[in-house]
């Protein structure tokens, strides 16, 4: 292994001369021949080239890892589903109980991003007790300006129960880590820091879910948490408390 240390040479005795030698006779390069070949290396590599299926390269398009509001980079451990047919869908039209304020398209909120699919729907929490559906949608809309984060959401849930669309039903956002591509993602606000929701945030978000399951034709299997992507601990209380999550998923039915 290479110390980094300069090597010193102590010794500064210099080295015996070399014993003349008679000269040598130049050896003459028989150019006509090294251009033969040459000629005959380059034919033989188009030959060889023609020979292969052309390809079209195309750098990799990847999507920035989503960081939530309540920050850190994620790296997951459920991928997409695959082998399924095309499953999308024109988004439909938001009901009348669903504020639209979508973001403006930027690169770290709203890339514009079309989505692959729809196969599944994932619930988050914001991580930052107390705040509202109004703050956080200002929080997506300013990383537009501040790029201190890629962050967003397809819905918010407040407090009070309200909801902010804040990404058209086929886009991408930026939430859910490897299932971005193919899931609808939702924020809810929590009122203290064990992450447990309102009574007026939770009959929202199974109102929510329910009108997204009966229009992309989804079961119950397909409503996961981010923690179930990741392994991340969101939504926190349903992380932490996996028997509320199920009772969860049953009132979707």
């Amino acid at each position: 292994m290479y110390s980094g240390q300069r090597i010193r040479y102590d010794d500064d005795t210099p080295a015996p001369a070399r014993p003349r030698q008679g000269k040598r006779k130049k050896r003459r390069r028989s150019v006509p021949l090294l251009a033969v070949g040459m000629a005959l290396g380059v034919c033989l590599g188009w030959t060889l080239r023609s020979a292969l299926p052309s390809q079209a390269i195309t750098p990799p398009q990847t999507v920035p890892g989503a960081v939530s509001s309540q920050g850190g980079s994620h790296s997951g451990q459920t991928a997409a589903p695959s082998g399924q047919a095309d499953v999308r869908k024109t988004p439909p039209d938001c009901p009348d109980w669903i504020e639209q304020d979508l973001l403006t398209v930027n690169d770290y909120s709203r890339p514009g991003t079309p989505l692959d699919a729809v196969t599944g729907v994932v619930v988050h929490y914001v991580g930052n007790p107390g705040t509202s559906a109004r703050q956080n949608h200002s929080y997506f809309q300013n990383l537009a300006e501040t790029h201190e984060a890629y962050a967003s959401s397809h819905f918010l849930i407040g407090l009070e129960g309200e909801i902010i669309q804040n990404v058209p039903l086929d886009e991408v956002a930026y939430c859910s880590s490897q299932r971005n591509n193919d899931t609808i993602s939702i924020e809810c606000c929590h009122p203290d820091a064990d992450g447990a929701f309102t009574q007026e945030t939770y009959h929202s978000l199974v109102k929510l879910v329910q009108w997204l399951m009966e229009y992309y034709e989804l079961d119950s299997s397909q409503v996961i948490r981010h923690y179930d992507v990741t392994g991340k601990e969101c939504p926190l209380y349903y992380v932490r408390h996996p028997g509320d999550w199920q009772a969860f998923l049953d009132d979707l039915t």
